[in-house]
Protein backbone atom coordinates (compact mmCIF):
# COMPACT_ATOMS: atom_id res chain seq x y z
CA UNK A 1 0.00 0.00 0.00
CA UNK A 2 2.97 2.33 0.43
CA UNK A 3 6.71 2.45 0.08
CA UNK A 4 7.35 2.25 3.80
CA UNK A 5 4.39 0.77 5.65
CA UNK A 6 2.46 -2.33 4.73
CA UNK A 7 -0.42 -4.17 6.28
CA UNK A 8 -0.28 -7.55 7.88
CA UNK A 9 -3.49 -8.30 5.98
CA UNK A 10 -4.14 -7.78 2.29
CA UNK A 11 -6.39 -4.73 2.46
CA UNK A 12 -5.30 -1.88 0.18
CA UNK A 13 -5.89 1.83 0.47
CA UNK A 14 -9.18 2.48 -1.28
CA UNK A 15 -11.25 5.44 -2.37
CA UNK A 16 -12.15 8.05 0.20
CA UNK A 17 -15.73 9.15 0.58
CA UNK A 18 -15.18 12.93 0.91
CA UNK A 19 -13.09 15.03 -1.51
CA UNK A 20 -11.39 16.83 1.38
CA UNK A 21 -10.31 13.49 2.84
CA UNK A 22 -8.91 12.42 -0.52
CA UNK A 23 -6.97 15.68 -0.68
CA UNK A 24 -5.65 15.14 2.86
CA UNK A 25 -4.56 11.60 2.08
CA UNK A 26 -2.85 12.74 -1.13
CA UNK A 27 -0.96 15.52 0.67
CA UNK A 28 0.22 13.15 3.40
CA UNK A 29 1.36 10.83 0.62
CA UNK A 30 3.27 13.60 -1.15
CA UNK A 31 5.01 14.76 2.03
CA UNK A 32 5.94 11.14 2.75
CA UNK A 33 7.38 10.78 -0.74
CA UNK A 34 9.40 14.01 -0.60
CA UNK A 35 11.01 13.09 2.71
CA UNK A 36 11.56 9.44 1.81
CA UNK A 37 13.78 10.21 -1.17
CA UNK A 38 14.46 13.06 -3.53
CA UNK A 39 11.75 13.58 -6.17
CA UNK A 40 12.44 12.29 -9.66
CA UNK A 41 11.70 14.36 -12.74
CA UNK A 42 8.31 12.73 -13.24
CA UNK A 43 7.14 13.81 -9.80
CA UNK A 44 8.58 17.30 -10.26
CA UNK A 45 6.69 17.61 -13.54
CA UNK A 46 3.46 16.54 -11.84
CA UNK A 47 3.95 19.17 -9.14
CA UNK A 48 4.94 21.84 -11.66
CA UNK A 49 1.81 21.32 -13.78
CA UNK A 50 -0.58 21.33 -10.81
CA UNK A 51 -0.93 25.10 -11.24
CA UNK A 52 -1.34 26.52 -14.78
CA UNK A 53 1.43 28.77 -16.10
CA UNK A 54 0.83 32.42 -15.33
CA UNK A 55 -1.36 31.75 -12.31
CA UNK A 56 0.43 33.47 -9.47
CA UNK A 57 -0.31 33.24 -5.77
CA UNK A 58 -2.79 35.93 -4.76
CA UNK A 59 -2.73 38.02 -1.60
CA UNK A 60 -6.11 36.61 -0.59
CA UNK A 61 -5.05 32.99 -1.09
CA UNK A 62 -5.19 30.74 1.96
CA UNK A 63 -1.80 30.11 3.61
CA UNK A 64 -1.74 26.49 2.43
CA UNK A 65 -2.32 27.61 -1.17
CA UNK A 66 0.50 30.15 -0.90
CA UNK A 67 3.06 27.64 0.31
CA UNK A 68 1.92 25.20 -2.37
CA UNK A 69 2.68 27.86 -4.99
CA UNK A 70 6.21 28.07 -3.56
CA UNK A 71 6.66 24.31 -3.86
CA UNK A 72 5.43 24.45 -7.46
CA UNK A 73 7.94 27.20 -8.29
CA UNK A 74 10.96 25.29 -6.98
CA UNK A 75 9.73 22.15 -8.75
CA UNK A 76 9.55 24.08 -12.03
CA UNK A 77 12.90 25.80 -11.75
CA UNK A 78 15.20 23.07 -10.39
CA UNK A 79 16.29 19.76 -11.86
CA UNK A 80 15.86 16.37 -10.27
CA UNK A 81 19.64 16.26 -9.81
CA UNK A 82 19.56 19.48 -7.78
CA UNK A 83 16.86 17.99 -5.54
CA UNK A 84 18.84 14.76 -5.23
CA UNK A 85 22.02 16.62 -4.28
CA UNK A 86 20.26 18.71 -1.63
CA UNK A 87 18.47 15.67 -0.20
CA UNK A 88 21.65 13.60 0.08
CA UNK A 89 23.70 16.46 1.50
CA UNK A 90 21.27 17.21 4.31
CA UNK A 91 19.25 14.08 5.06
CA UNK A 92 21.73 11.27 4.32
CA UNK A 93 24.89 10.69 6.33
CA UNK A 94 27.01 7.90 7.74
CA UNK A 95 26.94 9.83 11.01
CA UNK A 96 24.33 12.34 12.07
CA UNK A 97 22.88 14.17 9.05
CA UNK A 98 22.34 17.92 8.95
CA UNK A 99 18.63 17.32 9.52
CA UNK A 100 17.25 14.29 11.34
CA UNK A 101 13.84 13.11 10.10
CA UNK A 102 13.01 10.83 13.05
CA UNK A 103 10.57 11.77 15.77
CA UNK A 104 12.55 10.08 18.55
CA UNK A 105 15.38 12.55 18.06
CA UNK A 106 13.11 15.52 18.75
CA UNK A 107 10.91 13.93 21.39
CA UNK A 108 13.58 12.09 23.39
CA UNK A 109 16.90 13.59 22.29
CA UNK A 110 18.20 10.38 20.75
CA UNK A 111 17.27 7.91 18.04
CA UNK A 112 15.62 4.57 18.81
CA UNK A 113 14.15 5.74 22.09
CA UNK A 114 10.73 5.24 23.73
CA UNK A 115 8.80 7.24 21.09
CA UNK A 116 9.81 4.61 18.53
CA UNK A 117 8.59 1.82 20.81
CA UNK A 118 5.27 3.62 21.25
CA UNK A 119 4.86 4.00 17.48
CA UNK A 120 5.54 0.31 16.92
CA UNK A 121 2.89 -0.58 19.47
CA UNK A 122 0.40 1.68 17.72
CA UNK A 123 1.20 0.14 14.34
CA UNK A 124 0.72 -3.32 15.78
CA UNK A 125 -2.79 -2.42 16.89
CA UNK A 126 -3.51 -1.21 13.34
CA UNK A 127 -2.14 -4.40 11.80
CA UNK A 128 0.67 -2.47 10.07
CA UNK A 129 4.36 -3.14 9.81
CA UNK A 130 7.35 -1.71 7.97
CA UNK A 131 8.00 -2.98 4.48
CA UNK A 132 10.98 -5.35 4.47
CA UNK A 133 13.05 -3.25 2.06
CA UNK A 134 12.76 -0.06 4.14
CA UNK A 135 15.81 0.89 6.17
CA UNK A 136 14.32 3.86 8.07
CA UNK A 137 12.66 3.23 11.42
CA UNK A 138 8.94 3.73 11.93
CA UNK A 139 9.40 7.15 13.56
CA UNK A 140 10.69 8.61 10.29
CA UNK A 141 8.43 11.44 9.11
CA UNK A 142 7.68 9.76 5.79
CA UNK A 143 6.59 6.55 7.53
CA UNK A 144 4.35 8.47 9.93
CA UNK A 145 2.73 10.36 7.05
CA UNK A 146 2.07 7.06 5.28
CA UNK A 147 0.33 5.80 8.40
CA UNK A 148 -1.84 8.92 8.47
CA UNK A 149 -2.62 8.39 4.82
CA UNK A 150 -3.80 4.88 5.60
CA UNK A 151 -5.85 6.01 8.60
CA UNK A 152 -7.62 8.44 6.28
CA UNK A 153 -7.97 6.31 3.15
CA UNK A 154 -8.01 2.69 4.27
CA UNK A 155 -11.02 0.47 3.66
CA UNK A 156 -11.30 -0.92 7.21
CA UNK A 157 -13.36 1.65 9.10
CA UNK A 158 -12.49 -0.08 12.39
CA UNK A 159 -8.92 1.15 11.82
CA UNK A 160 -9.18 3.98 9.30
CA UNK A 161 -11.30 6.49 11.16
CA UNK A 162 -11.14 9.98 12.55
CA UNK A 163 -10.53 8.90 16.13
CA UNK A 164 -7.42 6.90 15.24
CA UNK A 165 -6.20 9.74 13.04
CA UNK A 166 -6.49 12.22 15.90
CA UNK A 167 -4.85 9.97 18.49
CA UNK A 168 -1.98 8.93 16.23
CA UNK A 169 -1.32 12.46 14.99
CA UNK A 170 -1.37 14.02 18.45
CA UNK A 171 0.90 11.35 19.93
CA UNK A 172 3.47 10.79 17.18
CA UNK A 173 3.60 13.78 14.81
CA UNK A 174 2.29 16.88 16.53
CA UNK A 175 4.91 17.07 19.33
CA UNK A 176 7.88 17.52 16.98
CA UNK A 177 7.08 18.51 13.41
CA UNK A 178 7.64 22.22 14.16
CA UNK A 179 11.18 21.51 15.37
CA UNK A 180 11.90 19.53 12.22
CA UNK A 181 10.66 22.35 10.01
CA UNK A 182 12.73 24.82 12.05
CA UNK A 183 15.81 22.65 11.49
CA UNK A 184 15.28 22.61 7.72
CA UNK A 185 14.57 26.33 7.50
CA UNK A 186 17.62 27.01 9.66
CA UNK A 187 19.97 25.87 6.89
CA UNK A 188 20.15 28.76 4.39
CA UNK A 189 21.72 26.67 1.62
CA UNK A 190 18.84 24.19 1.74
CA UNK A 191 16.59 26.30 -0.45
CA UNK A 192 14.66 23.54 -2.27
CA UNK A 193 13.32 21.95 0.89
CA UNK A 194 12.45 25.27 2.55
CA UNK A 195 9.11 25.43 0.68
CA UNK A 196 8.54 21.73 1.42
CA UNK A 197 9.08 22.43 5.12
CA UNK A 198 6.70 25.39 4.93
CA UNK A 199 4.07 23.21 3.23
CA UNK A 200 4.56 20.51 5.86
CA UNK A 201 4.28 22.97 8.74
CA UNK A 202 1.16 24.67 7.38
CA UNK A 203 -0.63 21.45 6.50
CA UNK A 204 0.12 19.77 9.82
CA UNK A 205 -0.92 22.91 11.71
CA UNK A 206 -4.27 22.78 9.93
CA UNK A 207 -4.56 19.10 10.80
CA UNK A 208 -3.92 19.87 14.47
CA UNK A 209 -6.49 22.65 14.51
CA UNK A 210 -9.05 20.38 12.90
CA UNK A 211 -8.44 17.57 15.39
CA UNK A 212 -8.81 20.06 18.26
CA UNK A 213 -12.35 20.76 17.07
CA UNK A 214 -13.42 17.12 17.33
Amino acid sequence: MSEQIKEGATTEVGDVGLPEDLARADLYGLIARLFHKAPDQELLNQIATSIPDGQEAQAEDAPLAKVWHSVVEVAKSNSAKAWHDEFDLNFISVGRPNVVLNGSFYMAGHLNEKPLVDIRRALETFGLESAEEVTETEDHLSALCEVMRYLIAGDDVEISNLTNQRVFFNAHIRPWYDELCDAIEGIPEMHLYHPVAALTREFLAIEGQSFDMI
